[in-house]
């Protein structure tokens, strides 16, 4: 089945297979949600259960992200065509320290698929460029990513420095990851966290409207 060739592809960090097998898929009719579904993040999350085992090492989750991505380049412009406009707007990136960004492409196209505006500051963010980019764009929410039990406390010192800025009270934090937990949400003044993507994606759709109206009335 071509899901099976496009888990399999991602697995093996071959981009270029990725990205055929996917057009693929579409020309057999598959719609581009069940593609993202049951081929793209299948896929990756095989691969980061693997890497949190300790079973694949660095440059082996490279290949296999960059893989999604080029998969994920086919689908976007379909997911992301959004039915409205100007519904908020959200920053995203993985905190200093870590380079990963596995699965974050996928929050990010489930986040324009709400039509919501998405600021991606990419991997290896400091807490002061969080803080800044979130003092510019002033957003409804503020994701936060790491994928390393090493720089999970960075997730904490972004919060620390929103405060210390005072701009944590005009947004809404969802901090994410593999190694993220509830508790681990709860200890360092997170918002939410979710277990994966479609949580999210399913929580944006429920909640982003009421969270630009709260924000307004505040203005």
């Amino acid at each position: 089945m071509i899901f099976d060739d496009i888990i399999h592809s991602i697995a093996e960090g071959e981009s270029e297979e990725t990205l055929e097998f996917t057009k693929q898929a579409l020309a057999q009719g598959y719609s581009a949600t069940s593609i993202l579904e049951k081929g793209l993040i299948t896929g990756i999350n095989i691969i980061a259960e693997k890497y949190r085992t300790e079973k694949v090492n660095v440059p082996e989750v490279l290949m296999a992200t960059n893989a999604m991505h080029a998969g994920l380049s086919v689908i976007e412009p379909i997911l992301t065509a959004p039915t409205k406009k100007g519904l908020g707007k959200i920053i995203l990136g993985t905190v200093a320290g870590d380079l990963h960004d596995i699965g974050l492409g996928i929050v990010k196209t489930m986040a324009m698929t709400t039509g919501a505006k998405v600021i991606d500051l990419g991997v290896n963010v400091s807490p002061k460029k969080f803080a800044s980019a979130v003092r510019k764009e002033k957003p409804n929410i503020l994701m936060i990513s790491s994928l390393l039990t090493t720089t999970m406390s960075v997730m904490k010192d972004v919060i620390v420095e929103l405060e210390a800025q005072d701009l944590r009270n005009g947004v809404k934090i969802i901090v994410g990851g593999a190694p993220i937990t509830d508790a681990f949400a709860k200890e360092i003044g997170a918002d939410y966290t979710f277990e994966n993507a479609f949580e999210f994606r399913d929580f944006l759709k429920e909640n982003l409207g009421k969270l630009l109206a709260s924000k307004r009335a505040d203005i």
